[in-house]
């Protein structure tokens, strides 16, 4: 599929200050629940507080969708039963948390394409959102004019043109896992652009809650399909890189700040501030963007309800490809994607969870990222790329 023009020439050579262009149009945006889906529900287990079980703090999009994900696990739809899976916080300065899922990597949809491009086009005979069953999309997206059953409100055009999905991860990492596919039946790539970005923004924000959080995969950055999907899921713990240090590298003239990790095993950046979501979801977009069209393999985490977006460029497949990846890792099967960088592993064999240590994590962690030297040159980049682009009016 063609992407924007505004999108599409977007490297360090050719930006401009046009290139952030108008803000698009404004209409309502309501999620509407698929006909004929049961209403049943489970035991949230321990990842619930109490009064969350009966509904009393949960913003009303998370209860409708903790109940119509709770309804497709009744039915037996997902690959394994997350609330069986065990789940610890392993002690030290980071506290990574990690679950035990065995064979996960053996049950979940194979990855279809190659690694080493982040950019390819979409291919219609290999797997796509569009052949799952109907019974794991749990709602989809449409505008509406009635105010009553409204979710999110000013949504670009672009956005509510086509229909947007959400599905269940039928294989999930955490509770109520699930994967938002922007514009399904335009059947874009596994590529990240301006107005779907927002949208996953503003799902983050319409949630109300920190403990659910939207993440993204590059190509290359261990998205295992290649079809445009942000996943999310509800884990009730800070997560590793939510709360380790930051230093702050500069703030635009917009007022979003961009600030980079420190002391933890993944070099990565972190933006925040901004007048408005949109502020903030702009900048983000256009530096994943710019990472697509430079070939820089990437995850995002929507953190604290979009407030904070954390963007960590990786290198990972890159060194399995080479042949530089260690044996010991290659071993324990782990792909480091969104969450794993955030601090959440999943690990697929009983030895490593229960040998699992927050040194093991660290040094896995520090493989997957990119060298000092190589954050470094990459940061220089995109600090000259944001300060050569304007802000939008």
């Amino acid at each position: 599929m063609p992407i924007s023009p505004l999108l599409a020439h977007l490297a360090p050579s050719s930006v401009a200050p046009a290139a952030f262009g108008a803000r698009p149009a404004r209409r309502r945006f309501v999620a509407e629940r698929k006909t004929g889906m049961g209403n049943r529900s489970f035991d949230l287990s321990c990842s619930l507080r109490k009064e969350e079980e009966n509904g009393t703090n949960l913003s009303p999009f998370v209860r409708k969708l903790f109940k119509e994900w709770d309804d497709r696990k009744a039915r037996g739809l997902f690959h394994h039963d997350i609330s069986s899976c065990e789940t610890k916080v392993l002690p030290g300065e980071h506290n990574f948390v990690a679950t035990l899922i065995e064979g996960r990597d053996q049950k979940k949809r194979p990855t279809q394409f190659g690694m080493n491009q982040v950019l390819q086009p979409f291919d219609s005979v290999k797997f796509n959102f569009t052949k799952v069953s109907p019974e794991e999309v749990i709602f989809t997206f449409k505008e509406s004019q009635n105010d009553s059953v409204k979710y999110f409100d000013n949504v670009p055009h672009a956005v509510a043109a086509s229909p947007t999905a959400i599905l269940i991860n039928v294989s999930p990492i955490g509770y109520c896992h699930v994967l938002l596919i922007p514009r399904i039946q335009d059947c874009l790539p596994q590529r990240v652009d301006k107005e779907s970005f927002l949208l996953a923004m503003y799902v983050a924000s319409e949630a109300k809650d920190p403990f659910f959080r939207v993440g993204y995969n590059s190509l290359g950055g261990f998205a295992t399909i290649n079809h445009l999907h942000f996943q999310a899921y509800y884990l009730k713990v800070q997560y590793p890189v939510e709360k380790a240090p930051t230093e702050k590298l500069t703030t635009l003239g917009n007022g979003v700040s961009i600030i980079q990790l420190v002391q933890y095993p993944v070099s990565g950046f972190v933006f925040e501030g901004g007048a408005c979501l949109e502020d903030l979801s702009d900048v983000v977009s256009k530096v994943c963007i710019f990472l697509q069209e430079n070939n820089k393999p990437f995850n995002a985490l929507i953190s604290e309800s979009g407030k904070r977006v954390f963007l960590l460029p990786q290198c990972y497949a890159e060194k399995q490809a080479l042949g530089r990846a260690s044996q010991e890792f290659l071993d324990m099967r782990i792909n480091p994607a969104v969450w794993e960088l955030s601090g959440h592993l999943v690990l697929k064999r009983r030895k490593d969870y229960d040998e699992a240590s927050e040194a093991t994590i660290c040094r896995f962690l520090v493989e997957a990222s990119l060298s000092e030297s190589e954050f470094q040159e990459l940061k220089s980049c995109i600090l000259e790329f944001l300060s050569s682009a304007a802000p939008e009016e």
